[in-house]
């Protein structure tokens, strides 16, 4: 178990189960949940149940710089051990940890408001774009999910396309603002067109509205090239505000907005104040300092560049021998592997991206399917996975893939037919290695190349 100690287990896998199933509420779901597994100790890249069995873990963006790294887990002990309040009394730590983030930004997104998770840095974003435009509609992409708060199922195409008889509501007409994931994961790992944003920005911005990126999967250092997700699309790009999560506390629950002066002042004129018991506390703050001291001191970004790369190279070479692999993208430690039952034709094969999903975790090896078909893996593990972790990943899934095709009596087309597929969905890579989409997923109103609108306007 590499000398790590499990601590006394109270309860039975068992009586866990039967205790959740009482008492927390049915639609919170688990992973694998015909057969789930019980977590109790992580450490780096790897998680371990009761029985001490660990498991490689490739999905977890939350512990970005490892599970239970060391230097965050002692920051946050010893200043829980000094002082925990909120941010209405001065404390360094607030001051110091927004002077930090803020110098990965551009100049322009100057200030913080700290909040306590993605869904509460989102609806806040929202306030903020309603307030300084006077607008109340927004535009967000077809499977977009920013949230479960109410304000945010409204713009989350990916859950309110799960409800029965949902009805939309009748937004979109006199911008407030824009919302876009910079790389939008539950909808499929799509990765935009460079250039992308800026254009949708010139007609949001000439609109009224603004732009928001929500940065809470893809932020800190996981595209490897950049910090922050947003900056794939060039120098000449700057959000008017940004939302953070996940990462940013690498599992304590803790979250950001960062927007401009005039956006931020105009929030001020509505006369209301603003405050936010838990957000940017002491404690908070001092573990948001010791993941940015560990992701520099670790050249986790750089891991996530060389790693990515290397990862998107196996899967690539897996895509030229399986059928099942309609598409392989993604950027640093971001990357998605879409399967399909028909190359051509891309029909979705959700089934097997479960089995495949199911048939890993009887490996040891914590993988997911998402997007609006639910048949793209996903990979979005803690920053420092290795690439043996990635060989070991891939090799297993050539495995698993190999035994599906043979059941289900799949092959790759024919020479010809695979030539005039490279032609039409030839892959470009850009002077860092960064891979561009070779196609979006077929998603309900989605089309070849640019992400759409859940409501399709001509703005």
């Amino acid at each position: 178990m590499d000398n790590i100690s499990m601590s006394a287990e109270r309860l039975e896998k068992k009586t866990t189960i039967d205790l959740r199933k009482k008492h927390i509420g049915p639609s919170c779901k688990i992973f694998f949940s015909q057969d789930p597994i019980k977590i109790v100790q992580a450490k780096g890249q790897y998680m371990y149940d009761e029985k001490g069995q660990r498991y490689l873990d490739c999905i977890n963006n939350v512990a970005h710089v490892g599970h239970c790294h060391p230097d965050v887990v002692k920051a946050g002990a010893q200043q829980m051990g000094l002082l925990n309040t909120n941010s209405r009394f001065l404390h360094d730590n607030l001051v110091l940890y927004a002077q930090r983030l803020q110098a990965t930004l551009p100049e322009q997104l100057s200030v913080c408001y700290f909040v306590n998770s993605g869904s509460e840095a989102n609806d806040l974003a929202l306030r903020l774009a309603r307030q300084y435009t006077g607008h109340r509609d927004v535009i967000t992409l077809e499977n977009a999910y920013h949230g479960h708060v109410s304000s945010l199922i409204d713009i989350s195409p990916y859950k309110f396309h799960q409800l029965s008889g949902a009805q939309l509501n009748p937004f979109v007409h006199v911008i407030a603002a824009f919302i876009a994931e910079s790389l939008q994961s539950c909808g499929g790992q799509v990765i935009p067109p460079v250039g992308y944003f800026q254009q949708v920005a010139e007609h949001v911005h000439k609109a009224g509205g603004v732009f928001i990126a929500d940065e809470v999967q893809v932020g800190f250092g996981r595209v490897g090239t950049n910090f922050w997700a947003f900056q794939l699309q060039g120098e000449d790009f700057v959000p008017d505000i940004v939302t953070m999560g996940k990462p940013i506390g690498n599992g304590h629950p803790m979250s950001c907005v960062v927007t401009t002066k005039e956006v931020a002042e105009a929030f001020m004129s509505s006369g209301m104040d603003y405050f936010n018991t838990f957000g940017g506390n002491p404690v908070s703050c001092a573990i948001g300092l010791a993941v940015l001291d560990v992701i520099v001191k670790e050249d986790l970004q750089g891991n996530a560049m060389r790693v990515g790369r290397y990862l998107a190279n196996l899967l690539e070479k897996q895509k030229e021998k399986h059928a099942l692999i309609g598409d392989v993208r993604g950027c640093g430690l971001f990357v998605g592997v879409e399967l399909v039952r028909d190359r051509l034709k891309l029909t979705p094969a959700t089934a097997e991206a479960q089995e495949v999903i199911y048939k890993l975790k009887e490996e040891h090896i914590l993988l997911s399917a998402d997007g609006p078909h639910r048949n793209v893996l996903k990979f979005k593990p803690p920053m420092c996975f290795t690439g043996e972790d990635a060989d070991l990943v891939v090799e297993k899934i050539d495995r698993i893939l190999t035994d599906l095709e043979e059941a289900l009596g799949l092959k790759l087309p024919d020479t010809v037919n695979v030539e005039n597929e490279s032609k039409k969905r030839k892959r470009s890579t850009d002077e860092n290695g960064r891979q561009q989409p070779n196609s979006l997923l077929h998603g309900r109103g989605s089309s070849q190349g640019v992400p759409q609108q859940s409501k399709h306007l001509k703005i």
